[in-house]
């Protein structure tokens, strides 16, 4: 098994961070490593996924929503091809550091023989994949905060 986690934390509150990364419709607008999703973040839900590694490959899953607890964590299952070839449960967590603070966690927990035949390149290309997105997602959730505020 292979385990990578990338964290930030964001100025903002568990709420505005939980309702940017459920609007999975708005994904392409804002968020360089997940370019587009679809589908249900309600536990037993499916979600289609599609990422965008700095390789130039498509990478696209679908996703069974294993865990949905508003503001604090999601997490999914989901393959590559079959369960034995490539799977992976991703996990994002909300933490709450204080009033308007929180610390965004990803891990993801690979399985299957090609993420052991590659795991040198999956674990870098997905560390820096999270890291991305959490960098956009921290930027989109004090765009959101600063125009509720001037509304």
């Amino acid at each position: 098994m292979i385990e990578v986690n990338a964290h930030t934390d964001i100025e903002g509150s568990p709420e505005t961070v939980w309702a940017v990364l459920t609007d999975l419709d708005s994904f392409s607008a804002w968020n360089p490593f997940i370019r587009n999703a679809r589908g249900s973040t309600n536990v037993g839900g499916e979600v289609r996924v599609r990422v965008k590694p700095s390789l130039p490959i498509r990478l696209g899953f679908r996703a069974s929503v294993l865990e949905s607890e508003a503001a604090h964590e999601l997490r999914w299952l989901g393959h590559v091809l079959a369960p034995w070839f490539a799977r992976g449960e991703h996990t994002f967590t909300i933490e709450r550091l204080g009033k308007r603070r929180v610390r965004f966690t990803q891990t993801e927990r690979f399985g299957g023989i090609l993420p052991w035949l590659g795991k040198r390149l999956l674990a870098y290309e997905a560390k820096r994949g999270f890291d991305a997105m959490n960098r956009a997602l921290a930027r989109r959730v004090r765009e959101l905060e600063e125009s509720q505020r001037v509304s």
